[in-house]
This record gives structure tokens, sequence and C-alpha cells, in this order.
């Protein structure tokens, strides 16, 4: 699922308080996030002595033994429904690992990226978990980059990648790569391609260009379309018209190839195997619908995200967004690299490239040179009704 989507689906601590020295204090406990007074006491009586004030700082937690990592996600505005439940799949991901020596705490994007980011810096966090979009990433990345933390972003778009970003979203290029070679390997050669206008669409079609090249297969068309019906029913029949093929990547979400596969079938499209990307993972309503029978895709494994999900509803009383999985998949990351990570000291970033990845919800990732997410995918094939996985993830990387 890309960032994109996922915002059209549809909570941290605040700074510690000090209070005026008169005879009274106030802080907050960071576990509980709720704020404790000391009350005022009694004047003493002339000539007894002034008691000493109370120790307020008890209870608090210090963080020589812990490391501070901030989580940067929109907590208002139109994605906050996003970032929340981001923010609630890392509290589950603590609670799972028992991560005592990771301490995180969340600053809302929503309210500008360039005050979250600098706030914590400021607070003494040594790693960043989000932003959720690229827009943001874009603020962050240089400045983290300044104070030499580096920032692992939720966002899908490569280009922010590189200069202490590290992209952890879902990739459609790996995605279209993905199926494309699993299409080869039963025998199609000859592709067709839909992609929407804009930078999805074009980072779509140069990812199926290059997955075709690579496989030996040939691109036979690739129509661009706008979405409207008018639009999609004219790229479908320059496809008919330019040439024959017997695979269609149809390159947007589940909801836009529910609208087109009917067309295609009509149009010349009756016998083609239709491919999706990773976007048509969130979207059940595809199994409900016949034309699209028979349709492969390929995603990241949704095997352990139902536990997660389940975990999610019985804590929180509601369904989790699919981008949750990020969250609690950076929190295992950190704490695993925490265990060699003196508390205090900068974060070890060449740890973020170790060749053998790390595991998580999602399954298999690791970060190249270019700082994005690499992940091992599976192929799903569209039933009447369900999904069937036809082509497993593989649980680790090879090479």
């Amino acid at each position: 699922m890309t960032e994109t989507d996922a915002l059209r689906q549809a909570d941290m601590f605040a700074a510690l308080k000090r209070g005026a020295r008169i005879l009274f204090a106030a802080t907050a406990l960071l576990a509980a996030a709720c704020q404790t007074v000391v009350p005022r006491g009694p004047r003493p009586a002339p000539g007894e002595p002034v008691p000493s004030s109370p120790d307020v700082t008890q209870g608090l937690p210090t963080d020589s033994m812990r490391h501070r990592v901030a989580l940067l996600v929109p907590l208002s505005g139109p994605n906050a429904g996003v970032g929340q439940s981001i923010a609630n799949a890392t509290t589950l991901a603590l609670l799972d690992t028992r991560a005592d020596r990771v301490r995180i705490t969340t600053y809302d994007t929503g309210l500008g990226a360039a005050a979250a980011v600098n706030k914590a810096l400021a607070e003494g966090n040594r790693l960043i978990l989000g932003p959720l979009l690229a827009e943001d990433a874009r603020i962050i990345g240089p400045i983290a980059s300044r104070a030499n933390v580096p920032v692992i972003s939720f966002s899908n778009d490569v280009s922010v990648a590189g200069n202490g970003v590290y992209i952890m979203g879902y990739n459609p290029n790996q995605s279209i790569e993905r199926v494309v070679e699993f299409a080869r390997g039963k025998g199609l050669s000859k592709f067709g391609a839909l992609v929407p206008k804009g930078v999805y669409g074009e980072r779509s079609g140069t990812a199926l260009l290059r997955a075709v090249e690579q496989t030996g297969g040939t691109v036979v068309s690739m129509q661009t379309f706008d979405r409207s019906a008018a639009s999609i029913t004219a790229a479908v029949k320059k496809l008919q018209a330019s040439s024959s093929y017997d695979a269609l990547l149809i390159a947007d979400s589940g909801r836009v190839a529910l609208q087109i596969a009917p067309i295609v079938r009509k149009n010349g499209g009756a016998g083609a195997r239709l491919l999706g990307t990773e976007l048509w993972n969130t979207d059940n309503s595809l199994a409900a619908s016949p034309v699209l029978r028979g349709a492969w895709f390929a995603s990241v494994s949704d095997g352990l995200y139902g536990q997660l999900a389940g975990k999610y509803r019985a804590r929180y009383g509601s369904s989790p967004f699919r981008l949750s999985a990020l969250g609690y998949d950076a929190v295992l990351l950190t704490v695993r690299i925490a265990r060699d990570w003196k508390p205090g000291t900068t974060f070890p970033a060449a740890r973020l490239r170790d060749p053998g990845g790390f595991s998580g919800i999602d399954g298999a990732f690791r970060f190249g040179r270019s700082g994005v997410a690499e992940r091992a995918l599976e192929v799903s094939e569209v039933g009447a009704g369900t999904y069937t996985v036809v082509a497993a993830a593989p649980k680790a990387f090879s090479e």
C-alpha cells in the first residue's frame, strides 16, 4: 500500500513542565502521560524551621540506561488517523518485546515537520522513526542529518532516500518486479500496461519496462489515464488497437482496478492475465469481482499482520491502518540494534545496512546503499471471495 492510498482511509508526550518555585512543583509521568502536581503545604509558624521541598523527580525515567527515539507522525490534521495508528503500533511493539531500554517519544508533524524534528533533537533523541509523508521527510532529513541522527521514514517515495534518510514504505517498483518475474515464469511474455497520470504512474511504468526487459519479455503497449471514465475507456481502446497482450498491469488501487477490468474484458483483453501492484493488498472487495478472478499481485505477507490487527483491536477497540505494521517493524529493528548500542551515544547507522536484513510483521526487509528498503514479497491470486498465495515470500535474503 502506498501512502497516497493509505491516507484516503479513514494518538504524545507533552514537554515536561516545571512550576514556579513557590512551595509547589509539577511534573509529568511519561509512562502514564499524565501530570502529577505536588500540593501547596501549610505555612510554618513563626520561628519554626522551613521544611525542605519534596523530591518531585522521584519516579521520573532517567535516560542514562535508555535510548531516546523519536516517532514523528501526524497526530492532528487530515492524516491524524494513520499517524495515531502507527503510534499505537509502536506501543504494542514495545510491550511485546518488553523493551525497557528504549524510550519512544511521539512528536506531531501535523503541527509542522520542522518544529517536530527540532523539538525531537533538542530533547536528545538519537534516532527518528517517521515521518509518514515524503514532503515532511524532505524537511526533516537535512535537519536531522546536521545532528547526525538517522531518519527511518514510513514514506514510499524513493526520491527522499539517502543522506541519512531511509525509506521503509512499500515500494511499487518492487511489487511490479516481483509479479512480472512470476508471470514470466508462467510463460507470459507480451505485457500491456495501464498507468495513471502522475508520479506513481510514471514510476510504475518505468518499473514495468525494466522488469520486463530483464526477464526477456516485451512491453507491447502502455497507456495512461486520469481516472475519469472517459479517459479509462480511451486508454483501453488504444491498448486494444496497438497490439495483443497476454498480461496486463493495472498500476492503480483496487478501487480503480474494479472500474477498469470490465472495460478491458470487453475490449480485447478477455483472455489476458491481469496484474496488480501492492495497492491491491488492502482492498478485499477485489475478491468479490468475477472479472478479476485469476489476477495476480505482489505485496508483503498478511499472515503476521492479522495477528497484529487482532492485538490492536483488543487494546484500542478499533482496526488499525495497514501502515501501522511499519511502526511496529521499525521498533523491532530499533530493539534489535539497541542490544549493541550504548545509551546516550550516536545511533550506529551502519547497522541498518546489514545485508542479512531484518524481520517483522511484513516479513524480511533490508536497506541497500540507496537507503530504500528491499522487501521479500509474496504473489497472491484473486479468487472467489478470497486471495490465495501462489508464490510465498522468501523467509530471508540469499545474497
